[in-house]
Protein backbone atom coordinates (compact mmCIF):
# COMPACT_ATOMS: atom_id res chain seq x y z
CA UNK A 1 0.00 0.00 0.00
CA UNK A 2 1.74 3.26 -1.10
CA UNK A 3 2.46 5.72 1.68
CA UNK A 4 0.71 8.93 2.49
CA UNK A 5 3.09 11.54 1.59
CA UNK A 6 2.92 15.19 3.07
CA UNK A 7 -0.47 16.62 1.95
CA UNK A 8 -0.17 19.62 -0.44
CA UNK A 9 -2.36 22.59 -0.25
CA UNK A 10 -3.70 24.20 -3.14
CA UNK A 11 -1.12 26.47 -3.55
CA UNK A 12 1.71 24.41 -3.02
CA UNK A 13 0.04 21.88 -6.11
CA UNK A 14 -0.22 25.09 -8.33
CA UNK A 15 3.51 26.10 -8.00
CA UNK A 16 4.35 22.34 -8.89
CA UNK A 17 5.88 22.89 -12.36
CA UNK A 18 9.23 20.12 -12.57
CA UNK A 19 8.24 17.14 -14.73
CA UNK A 20 7.49 14.21 -13.13
CA UNK A 21 5.11 13.00 -10.52
CA UNK A 22 4.47 14.76 -6.87
CA UNK A 23 3.18 12.82 -4.86
CA UNK A 24 -0.07 15.07 -2.52
CA UNK A 25 -1.01 13.82 0.39
CA UNK A 26 -4.35 12.88 2.48
CA UNK A 27 -5.11 10.22 -0.32
CA UNK A 28 -2.02 7.35 -0.53
CA UNK A 29 -0.91 7.29 -4.29
CA UNK A 30 -2.34 10.35 -5.39
CA UNK A 31 -0.26 12.07 -7.45
CA UNK A 32 0.13 15.26 -10.17
CA UNK A 33 1.58 13.96 -12.94
CA UNK A 34 3.59 16.86 -14.70
CA UNK A 35 4.90 16.06 -18.53
CA UNK A 36 7.67 17.69 -19.97
CA UNK A 37 5.86 20.57 -22.05
CA UNK A 38 4.02 21.78 -18.50
CA UNK A 39 0.85 19.61 -19.02
CA UNK A 40 -0.27 18.82 -15.49
CA UNK A 41 -3.09 15.87 -14.49
CA UNK A 42 -3.73 13.84 -11.92
CA UNK A 43 -3.10 10.12 -11.32
CA UNK A 44 -3.75 7.61 -8.84
CA UNK A 45 -1.18 4.57 -8.03
CA UNK A 46 -2.75 1.23 -6.50
CA UNK A 47 -2.45 -2.29 -6.34
CA UNK A 48 -5.50 -4.24 -7.36
CA UNK A 49 -5.52 -8.37 -7.12
CA UNK A 50 -1.59 -7.93 -7.25
CA UNK A 51 -1.66 -6.12 -10.49
CA UNK A 52 -0.36 -2.07 -10.11
CA UNK A 53 -2.62 0.12 -11.88
CA UNK A 54 -2.38 4.15 -12.60
CA UNK A 55 -5.76 5.30 -12.68
CA UNK A 56 -6.24 9.03 -14.58
CA UNK A 57 -8.15 11.32 -12.89
CA UNK A 58 -8.41 14.38 -15.24
CA UNK A 59 -6.11 17.26 -15.98
CA UNK A 60 -5.31 20.06 -13.63
CA UNK A 61 -6.32 22.55 -12.58
CA UNK A 62 -9.69 21.95 -14.27
CA UNK A 63 -9.62 19.13 -11.92
CA UNK A 64 -9.08 20.87 -8.71
CA UNK A 65 -7.36 19.54 -5.62
CA UNK A 66 -10.45 18.99 -3.53
CA UNK A 67 -11.86 17.21 -6.58
CA UNK A 68 -8.66 14.89 -7.22
CA UNK A 69 -9.24 14.03 -3.53
CA UNK A 70 -12.81 12.99 -3.59
CA UNK A 71 -12.49 11.07 -6.87
CA UNK A 72 -9.29 9.48 -5.30
CA UNK A 73 -10.90 8.12 -2.49
CA UNK A 74 -14.05 6.99 -4.51
CA UNK A 75 -11.68 4.93 -6.59
CA UNK A 76 -10.09 3.23 -3.68
CA UNK A 77 -13.77 2.49 -1.94
CA UNK A 78 -14.67 0.79 -5.47
CA UNK A 79 -11.16 -1.25 -4.82
CA UNK A 80 -12.17 -2.35 -0.96
CA UNK A 81 -15.27 -3.60 -2.40
CA UNK A 82 -13.78 -5.96 -4.97
CA UNK A 83 -13.89 -3.66 -8.22
CA UNK A 84 -11.39 -3.18 -10.71
CA UNK A 85 -11.40 0.68 -12.08
CA UNK A 86 -9.78 0.05 -14.85
CA UNK A 87 -11.49 -3.06 -16.55
CA UNK A 88 -14.52 -1.60 -15.17
CA UNK A 89 -14.03 1.29 -17.42
CA UNK A 90 -12.79 -0.97 -20.55
CA UNK A 91 -16.30 -2.97 -19.98
CA UNK A 92 -18.08 -0.16 -19.83
CA UNK A 93 -16.38 1.14 -23.35
CA UNK A 94 -16.54 -2.10 -25.08
CA UNK A 95 -20.67 -2.40 -23.86
CA UNK A 96 -20.46 0.58 -25.62
CA UNK A 97 -19.23 -0.03 -29.00
CA UNK A 98 -21.14 -2.83 -29.01
CA UNK A 99 -24.47 -1.00 -28.34
CA UNK A 100 -23.42 1.55 -30.91
CA UNK A 101 -22.69 -1.68 -33.04
CA UNK A 102 -26.53 -2.89 -32.72
CA UNK A 103 -28.39 0.76 -33.36
CA UNK A 104 -29.67 0.58 -36.67
CA UNK A 105 -32.28 1.61 -38.28
CA UNK A 106 -35.53 -0.44 -39.72
CA UNK A 107 -34.48 1.33 -42.96
CA UNK A 108 -31.00 -0.03 -42.93
CA UNK A 109 -32.50 -3.42 -41.53
CA UNK A 110 -34.74 -3.77 -44.69
CA UNK A 111 -31.74 -2.65 -46.96
CA UNK A 112 -29.45 -5.07 -45.63
CA UNK A 113 -32.16 -7.84 -45.16
CA UNK A 114 -32.84 -7.09 -49.00
CA UNK A 115 -29.61 -7.33 -50.31
CA UNK A 116 -28.98 -10.20 -48.46
CA UNK A 117 -32.43 -12.22 -49.72
CA UNK A 118 -32.06 -10.73 -53.36
CA UNK A 119 -29.96 -13.76 -54.83
CA UNK A 120 -32.88 -16.17 -53.86
CA UNK A 121 -35.29 -14.58 -55.26
CA UNK A 122 -36.25 -15.79 -59.10
CA UNK A 123 -37.40 -12.19 -60.45
CA UNK A 124 -34.71 -9.71 -59.91
CA UNK A 125 -37.84 -7.36 -59.76
CA UNK A 126 -38.80 -8.66 -55.89
CA UNK A 127 -35.83 -6.34 -54.37
CA UNK A 128 -37.35 -3.67 -56.02
CA UNK A 129 -40.97 -4.03 -55.35
CA UNK A 130 -39.20 -4.87 -51.43
CA UNK A 131 -38.27 -1.52 -51.70
CA UNK A 132 -41.21 0.68 -53.48
CA UNK A 133 -43.87 -1.13 -50.94
CA UNK A 134 -41.27 -0.29 -47.68
CA UNK A 135 -41.40 3.40 -48.88
CA UNK A 136 -44.69 4.08 -49.05
CA UNK A 137 -46.18 2.17 -46.31
CA UNK A 138 -43.54 1.68 -43.86
CA UNK A 139 -40.67 4.57 -44.14
CA UNK A 140 -42.44 7.57 -42.85
CA UNK A 141 -43.45 5.45 -39.91
CA UNK A 142 -40.93 3.32 -38.63
CA UNK A 143 -37.49 3.87 -40.93
CA UNK A 144 -35.83 5.74 -38.57
CA UNK A 145 -36.61 3.81 -35.64
CA UNK A 146 -33.85 1.84 -34.55
CA UNK A 147 -34.88 -1.61 -35.19
CA UNK A 148 -34.99 -2.70 -31.60
CA UNK A 149 -37.57 0.23 -30.66
CA UNK A 150 -40.35 -0.87 -33.49
CA UNK A 151 -43.52 -2.08 -31.28
CA UNK A 152 -47.02 -3.62 -32.09
CA UNK A 153 -48.22 -0.20 -31.79
CA UNK A 154 -46.35 1.56 -34.56
CA UNK A 155 -47.14 -1.51 -36.63
CA UNK A 156 -50.75 -1.24 -36.48
CA UNK A 157 -50.59 2.41 -36.64
CA UNK A 158 -49.12 1.77 -40.14
CA UNK A 159 -51.35 -0.95 -41.33
CA UNK A 160 -54.62 0.46 -40.22
CA UNK A 161 -54.90 3.13 -42.13
CA UNK A 162 -54.71 0.67 -45.73
CA UNK A 163 -56.10 -2.57 -43.76
CA UNK A 164 -59.38 -2.15 -45.15
CA UNK A 165 -58.77 -0.21 -48.40
CA UNK A 166 -55.49 -1.68 -49.83
CA UNK A 167 -55.87 -4.81 -47.81
CA UNK A 168 -53.73 -7.49 -50.17
CA UNK A 169 -51.16 -4.68 -50.29
CA UNK A 170 -51.36 -4.23 -46.66
CA UNK A 171 -51.35 -7.82 -45.81
CA UNK A 172 -47.82 -8.19 -48.12
CA UNK A 173 -46.48 -4.94 -45.65
CA UNK A 174 -46.96 -6.77 -42.92
CA UNK A 175 -45.65 -10.14 -44.20
CA UNK A 176 -42.25 -8.01 -45.10
CA UNK A 177 -41.78 -6.13 -41.79
CA UNK A 178 -42.13 -9.19 -40.20
CA UNK A 179 -39.35 -10.85 -42.06
CA UNK A 180 -37.44 -8.19 -41.60
CA UNK A 181 -37.80 -8.07 -38.01
CA UNK A 182 -36.91 -11.87 -37.81
CA UNK A 183 -33.73 -10.83 -39.74
CA UNK A 184 -32.87 -8.26 -37.34
CA UNK A 185 -33.85 -10.38 -34.48
CA UNK A 186 -31.85 -13.51 -35.36
CA UNK A 187 -28.72 -10.56 -36.22
CA UNK A 188 -28.66 -9.54 -32.47
CA UNK A 189 -30.45 -6.22 -33.64
CA UNK A 190 -33.32 -7.07 -31.31
CA UNK A 191 -34.45 -9.48 -28.46
CA UNK A 192 -35.48 -12.38 -28.21
CA UNK A 193 -39.81 -12.24 -27.83
CA UNK A 194 -42.25 -12.20 -30.11
CA UNK A 195 -42.41 -10.52 -33.50
CA UNK A 196 -44.64 -7.39 -33.44
CA UNK A 197 -45.70 -7.92 -36.79
CA UNK A 198 -46.25 -11.36 -36.68
CA UNK A 199 -50.02 -12.49 -37.41
CA UNK A 200 -50.76 -15.71 -35.67
CA UNK A 201 -51.77 -15.06 -31.99
CA UNK A 202 -50.76 -11.37 -32.38
CA UNK A 203 -52.40 -8.98 -34.57
CA UNK A 204 -54.90 -11.41 -35.60
CA UNK A 205 -56.47 -10.34 -32.74
CA UNK A 206 -56.51 -6.64 -33.53
CA UNK A 207 -57.08 -6.54 -37.47
CA UNK A 208 -59.79 -8.41 -39.35
CA UNK A 209 -58.48 -11.76 -41.45
CA UNK A 210 -57.53 -10.38 -44.95
CA UNK A 211 -59.49 -13.04 -46.72
CA UNK A 212 -62.78 -11.44 -45.03
CA UNK A 213 -62.10 -8.37 -45.53
CA UNK A 214 -60.14 -7.90 -48.89
CA UNK A 215 -62.63 -6.83 -51.97
CA UNK A 216 -62.18 -8.55 -55.33
CA UNK A 217 -61.31 -5.73 -58.03
CA UNK A 218 -61.53 -7.29 -61.30
CA UNK A 219 -59.74 -5.42 -64.08
CA UNK A 220 -62.01 -3.32 -66.17
CA UNK A 221 -62.50 -5.30 -69.37
CA UNK A 222 -63.92 -3.45 -72.51
CA UNK A 223 -67.04 -4.54 -73.54
CA UNK A 224 -67.80 -7.20 -76.27
CA UNK A 225 -69.15 -4.62 -78.58
CA UNK A 226 -66.33 -2.59 -78.85
CA UNK A 227 -63.86 -5.08 -79.37
CA UNK A 228 -64.01 -4.91 -83.44
CA UNK A 229 -63.37 -1.13 -83.33
CA UNK A 230 -60.70 -1.52 -81.38
CA UNK A 231 -59.01 -3.80 -82.99
CA UNK A 232 -59.47 -1.85 -85.94
CA UNK A 233 -57.85 1.23 -84.36
CA UNK A 234 -55.10 -1.09 -82.64
CA UNK A 235 -54.33 -2.86 -86.10
CA UNK A 236 -53.64 0.67 -87.57
CA UNK A 237 -51.34 2.12 -84.86
CA UNK A 238 -47.49 1.62 -85.29
CA UNK A 239 -44.94 0.59 -82.77
CA UNK A 240 -44.01 -2.71 -80.41
CA UNK A 241 -45.94 -1.85 -77.47
CA UNK A 242 -49.69 -1.61 -80.20
CA UNK A 243 -48.03 -5.35 -81.87
CA UNK A 244 -47.90 -7.26 -78.59
CA UNK A 245 -50.91 -5.56 -77.46
CA UNK A 246 -52.63 -6.93 -80.77
CA UNK A 247 -51.10 -10.92 -79.54
CA UNK A 248 -52.09 -10.30 -76.12
CA UNK A 249 -55.67 -10.16 -77.09
CA UNK A 250 -55.42 -12.49 -80.16
CA UNK A 251 -53.75 -14.82 -77.32
CA UNK A 252 -56.16 -14.34 -74.19
CA UNK A 253 -52.44 -14.28 -72.59
CA UNK A 254 -51.51 -12.50 -70.12
CA UNK A 255 -49.36 -9.60 -70.41
CA UNK A 256 -46.24 -10.91 -68.85
CA UNK A 257 -46.79 -13.61 -70.51
CA UNK A 258 -46.75 -12.01 -74.00
CA UNK A 259 -44.04 -9.33 -73.17
CA UNK A 260 -41.76 -11.97 -72.88
CA UNK A 261 -42.47 -14.15 -75.57
CA UNK A 262 -39.43 -15.50 -77.71
CA UNK A 263 -38.73 -16.06 -81.17
CA UNK A 264 -37.63 -19.92 -80.25
CA UNK A 265 -40.69 -20.63 -78.75
CA UNK A 266 -42.96 -20.41 -81.08
CA UNK A 267 -43.32 -23.53 -83.40
CA UNK A 268 -44.38 -21.61 -86.85
CA UNK A 269 -44.91 -25.56 -88.44
CA UNK A 270 -47.17 -26.22 -86.08
CA UNK A 271 -48.66 -23.23 -85.22
CA UNK A 272 -48.30 -23.57 -81.26
CA UNK A 273 -46.60 -20.50 -78.88
CA UNK A 274 -45.21 -22.75 -75.48
CA UNK A 275 -44.52 -20.59 -72.57
CA UNK A 276 -42.05 -21.83 -70.52
CA UNK A 277 -43.41 -23.16 -66.93
CA UNK A 278 -41.11 -20.22 -65.31
CA UNK A 279 -42.82 -17.47 -67.07
CA UNK A 280 -46.57 -19.20 -66.42
CA UNK A 281 -48.48 -18.58 -63.00
CA UNK A 282 -49.29 -22.16 -62.32
CA UNK A 283 -45.57 -22.97 -63.01
CA UNK A 284 -46.72 -24.78 -65.62
CA UNK A 285 -45.63 -25.27 -69.37
CA UNK A 286 -48.69 -23.48 -71.21
CA UNK A 287 -49.17 -24.32 -75.23
CA UNK A 288 -50.64 -21.84 -77.15
CA UNK A 289 -52.63 -22.67 -80.55
CA UNK A 290 -51.95 -19.69 -82.68
CA UNK A 291 -54.66 -18.44 -85.10
CA UNK A 292 -54.03 -17.44 -88.66
CA UNK A 293 -53.93 -14.22 -87.15
CA UNK A 294 -51.84 -14.13 -84.18
CA UNK A 295 -49.35 -16.34 -86.85
CA UNK A 296 -49.19 -13.59 -89.43
CA UNK A 297 -48.56 -11.06 -87.01
CA UNK A 298 -45.55 -13.03 -85.91
CA UNK A 299 -44.19 -13.80 -88.92
CA UNK A 300 -43.92 -10.58 -89.98
CA UNK A 301 -42.11 -9.40 -86.57
CA UNK A 302 -38.84 -8.17 -87.44
CA UNK A 303 -36.09 -10.26 -86.23
CA UNK A 304 -33.43 -8.37 -83.84
CA UNK A 305 -30.15 -8.96 -83.95
CA UNK A 306 -29.55 -8.33 -79.87
CA UNK A 307 -32.67 -10.33 -78.36
CA UNK A 308 -34.88 -12.79 -79.39
CA UNK A 309 -37.79 -11.14 -77.63
CA UNK A 310 -40.67 -11.01 -80.35
CA UNK A 311 -41.50 -7.58 -78.50
CA UNK A 312 -38.41 -5.73 -77.54
CA UNK A 313 -38.41 -2.46 -75.66
CA UNK A 314 -36.96 -0.24 -78.96
CA UNK A 315 -34.33 1.85 -76.72
CA UNK A 316 -32.95 -1.10 -74.32
CA UNK A 317 -33.76 -4.48 -76.19
CA UNK A 318 -34.58 -5.69 -73.25
CA UNK A 319 -38.80 -6.79 -72.46
CA UNK A 320 -41.16 -4.34 -72.65
CA UNK A 321 -42.43 -2.63 -69.47
CA UNK A 322 -45.87 -3.60 -67.69
CA UNK A 323 -46.73 -0.05 -68.44
CA UNK A 324 -46.33 -0.06 -72.08
CA UNK A 325 -49.77 -2.02 -73.14
CA UNK A 326 -51.84 0.30 -70.57
CA UNK A 327 -50.64 3.00 -72.24
CA UNK A 328 -51.76 2.43 -75.67
CA UNK A 329 -55.10 1.84 -74.53
CA UNK A 330 -54.71 5.36 -72.37
CA UNK A 331 -53.90 7.26 -75.47
CA UNK A 332 -57.05 5.72 -76.82
CA UNK A 333 -59.09 6.91 -73.98
CA UNK A 334 -60.19 3.76 -72.51
CA UNK A 335 -59.89 2.86 -69.06
CA UNK A 336 -59.82 -1.37 -69.44
CA UNK A 337 -56.69 -2.71 -69.26
CA UNK A 338 -54.73 -5.22 -70.72
CA UNK A 339 -55.30 -8.13 -68.36
CA UNK A 340 -59.24 -7.15 -68.99
CA UNK A 341 -59.36 -8.48 -72.62
CA UNK A 342 -59.02 -12.18 -70.64
CA UNK A 343 -62.39 -11.06 -69.25
CA UNK A 344 -63.59 -10.36 -72.65
CA UNK A 345 -62.60 -13.17 -74.04
CA UNK A 346 -64.00 -15.42 -71.33
CA UNK A 347 -67.55 -13.25 -71.73
CA UNK A 348 -67.19 -14.00 -75.25
CA UNK A 349 -66.80 -18.03 -75.26
CA UNK A 350 -69.53 -18.64 -72.58
CA UNK A 351 -72.06 -16.05 -74.23
CA UNK A 352 -71.24 -16.54 -77.75
CA UNK A 353 -70.15 -20.03 -78.20
CA UNK A 354 -70.85 -23.11 -77.15
CA UNK A 355 -67.29 -23.94 -76.41
CA UNK A 356 -67.35 -26.11 -72.61
CA UNK A 357 -65.93 -23.50 -70.00
CA UNK A 358 -63.60 -25.96 -69.09
CA UNK A 359 -62.29 -25.25 -72.71
CA UNK A 360 -61.70 -21.17 -72.00
CA UNK A 361 -60.77 -21.90 -68.14
CA UNK A 362 -57.54 -24.25 -70.18
CA UNK A 363 -57.05 -21.48 -72.87
CA UNK A 364 -56.60 -18.91 -70.50
CA UNK A 365 -54.09 -21.48 -68.23
CA UNK A 366 -56.02 -21.12 -64.90
CA UNK A 367 -54.92 -23.28 -62.36
CA UNK A 368 -57.47 -26.95 -62.86
CA UNK A 369 -60.99 -27.18 -60.49
CA UNK A 370 -63.01 -29.91 -60.36
CA UNK A 371 -62.09 -33.16 -62.19
CA UNK A 372 -63.91 -32.62 -65.74
CA UNK A 373 -61.68 -29.51 -66.03
CA UNK A 374 -58.31 -31.83 -64.90
CA UNK A 375 -58.84 -33.96 -67.62
CA UNK A 376 -59.22 -30.65 -70.16
CA UNK A 377 -55.56 -29.91 -68.85
CA UNK A 378 -54.36 -33.87 -69.21
CA UNK A 379 -55.29 -33.76 -72.57
CA UNK A 380 -54.74 -30.01 -73.41
CA UNK A 381 -56.79 -30.33 -76.45
CA UNK A 382 -54.82 -28.01 -78.65
CA UNK A 383 -57.09 -28.52 -81.39
CA UNK A 384 -60.39 -28.00 -79.84
CA UNK A 385 -58.47 -24.50 -78.45
CA UNK A 386 -57.38 -23.98 -82.08
CA UNK A 387 -60.75 -23.48 -83.63
CA UNK A 388 -61.57 -21.80 -80.65
CA UNK A 389 -58.83 -19.14 -80.41
CA UNK A 390 -59.40 -19.15 -85.04
CA UNK A 391 -63.29 -18.22 -84.03
CA UNK A 392 -61.41 -15.74 -81.18
CA UNK A 393 -59.92 -14.05 -84.06
CA UNK A 394 -62.55 -13.92 -86.48
CA UNK A 395 -65.28 -12.79 -84.11
CA UNK A 396 -63.24 -9.57 -82.91
CA UNK A 397 -62.04 -8.75 -86.69
CA UNK A 398 -65.55 -8.26 -87.69
CA UNK A 399 -68.43 -5.36 -87.16
CA UNK A 400 -71.26 -6.68 -85.08
CA UNK A 401 -74.10 -5.03 -82.90
CA UNK A 402 -75.11 -5.39 -79.30
CA UNK A 403 -75.79 -9.03 -78.41
CA UNK A 404 -75.13 -10.31 -81.21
Amino acid sequence: MPKIAKELGALAVSRLSEPGTHAVGRVAGLALQVTPTGTRSWILRVTVGGRRREIGLGAYPAVSLKDAHAKAQAKKDEIAAGVDPVMARKETASRLRASHGLEITFKEAATRFIKAKAPEWKNAKHADQWTNTLVNYAYDAIGDLMVRHVTRTHITELLEPIWTTKTETASRVRGRIEAILDWARVKGFRDEGINPAAWRGNLDKLLSAPKKTKHVRNHPALPIDQMSAFMMTLRNLPGVSARCLEFTILTAARSGESRGARRPEIDFDKAVWIVPPERMKAKKEHRVPLSAAALDLVKALPEHPKTDLLFPSPKAHSMLSDMALLAVMRRQELTATPHGFRSTFRDWAGEHTNYPRELAEVALAHIKGDATEAAYWRGDVLEKRRRMMTDWAEFIARPHEPGE
